[in-house]
């Protein structure tokens, strides 16, 4: 069945998957690694146009703070698919390949245009993380497993030190932030605005007299009833189950204004219907019978 943001085929798990063929390809050899699939743009022009995507595949574990690489790929996969499994699922598979596609390219173009060579996963560590962030800004991360921060002030906290690396000097910096601002763009351009749910019109008011009017509907019929009968007993036990059911407070009119079988049917609706329906019952009830007419009939 069609989504109604796209349709999620689960590329996250491609990703997934080709960061670890890659991973394990550049551990066999990291310098033919390097010379086969960085982003070069005269090798690129020269027929290698798989340099164009490849390149984001690769965990650097350099600059600022160096990590082994294996705890850079563990990283990567995890936050990768937590926050890329989220954003596809929001958005459907075409829109998300699309934003990879954008960061990826503009941070390329961004390379060419400087001349410069690029390894790394920048559209994990930076793009992603941004989206991310703007789509779901108060969704709390636990660092080290016990301090809580949301992922809005971890995006700040990178974007500034991304900002803080293009002014330094670093022109791969400038090429991730190239690619960030421009899927960033592509966000913004492109994102289905949220429209909050509308504040449902209060029923109350209206079901109240729903089931008041079905409730006293069956007093009325079993008021009638008892009345046709003449049954002294039965008139005395719905007198007593009404007056449970009396709403205090209730502004109501005279007994001589107890008519639930008239046309406009407002006695029906009526809250105090259970207090005038124990009055009509107590005007109409049967005198009780003398004893001696009692007596005179059992020995008849």
């Amino acid at each position: 069945m069609p989504r109604t943001r796209g349709e999620n085929l689960r590329s996250i798990y491609v990703l997934l998957f080709l960061n670890v063929a890659f991973y394990l390809l550049e551990h066999q050899d990291a310098r033919r690694y390097e010379a086969l699939f960085s982003f070069d743009w005269k090798a690129i022009l020269g027929g290698d146009v798989w340099r164009i995507f490849t390149w984001q595949f690769t965990q650097g574990g350099q600059g600022w703070f160096a990590f082994p690489k294996p705890i850079v790929l563990f990283f990567t996969l995890l936050l990768l698919y937590i926050m890329g499994s989220a954003i596809e699922e929001a958005w459907g598979t075409l829109r998300f390949l699309m934003l990879f596609a954008v960061s990826t390219l503009a941070s390329a173009a961004a390379a060419a245009f400087l001349g410069i060579p690029l390894l790394g996963s920048y559209f994990v560590n930076f793009t992603l993380l941004f989206i991310y962030a703007a789509m779901f800004p108060f969704q709390t991360f636990y660092l080290f497993g016990a301090l809580p921060v949301r992922i809005r002030w971890i995006a700040w906290v990178a974007a500034v030190v991304l900002v803080a690396g293009v002014f330094a000097g670093g022109t791969a910096n400038t090429a991730a932030l190239a690619g960030a601002v421009a899927a960033y763009i592509y966000f913004v351009a492109t994102r289905i605005p949220v429209v909050p749910p509308v504040k449902p019109v209060p029923v109350e008011e209206e079901d109240s007299v729903d089931s008041n009017a079905i409730r006293n509907a069956a007093r009325f019929v079993a008021v009638k009833k008892a009345l046709a009968a003449r049954s002294a007993t039965e008139i005395d036990r719905l007198s007593t189950q009404f007056e449970r059911d009396i709403i205090r407070g209730v502004n109501i009119c005279g007994p001589a204004d107890y008519k639930p079988d008239a046309q406009d049917g407002y006695c029906i609706r009526c809250e105090g219907f259970s207090e005038c329906a124990v009055r009509y019952l107590l005007v109409n009830r049967p005198a009780a019978e003398p004893p001696a007419k009692a007596a005179s009939e059992l020995t008849s």
